[in-house]
């Protein structure tokens, strides 16, 4: 009787080694889809207060979905609470330019161009649809075992 020498990991243990691997490149995306929503109020016209929205949120979003990149990329699993944030902030700028269009609709001045309005949607729902699922998946990762302080 033969017995296998090779070290392949355990199939448990290689799936959870590309699920962050996957939650990784995802969270990387989602931080270039926020420096997009950053940067887009320079590409289409907009006005002032949705430039500085989507300056302020997308560069958080950025900011967060980049630290989550760090984080699995450092070994570390991922924040569920900091991409259930960078969801959050994500639907904020899908629905934004009605929230802000509101006010200033009494004045009739436009806040922001029919791109700017298309790519705040389309950004915002992906970004959202996807920190989600990475908090998603993250919160399924949790390991069981003894409670903490116990032994």
């Amino acid at each position: 009787m033969s017995e296998s020498t090779t070290n392949e990991p355990a199939t448990d243990e290689s799936r959870a080694r590309d699920d962050a691997s996957g939650r990784k490149w995802l969270s990387g995306f989602v931080s270039l889809i926020g420096l997009w929503i950053a940067v887009s109020p320079y590409v289409y016209a907009q006005d002032q207060a949705m430039f500085w929205n989507n300056a302020l949120i997308g560069a958080a979003i950025f900011l967060l979905a980049g630290y989550n990149y760090y984080r699995i990329s450092d070994g570390h699993s991922t924040s569920t609470g900091v991409m259930s944030l960078v969801a959050i902030l994500a639907l904020w700028i899908a629905v934004s330019q009605w929230a802000i269009d509101g006010q200033f609709a009494m004045s009739g001045l436009e806040v922001a161009g029919i791109g700017l309005i298309w790519s705040n949607i389309v950004s915002g729902l992906v970004a959202a649809g996807l920190a989600a699922y990475i908090a998603y998946a993250g919160g399924r990762d949790v390991r069981t075992g003894t409670a903490a302080g116990t032994r």
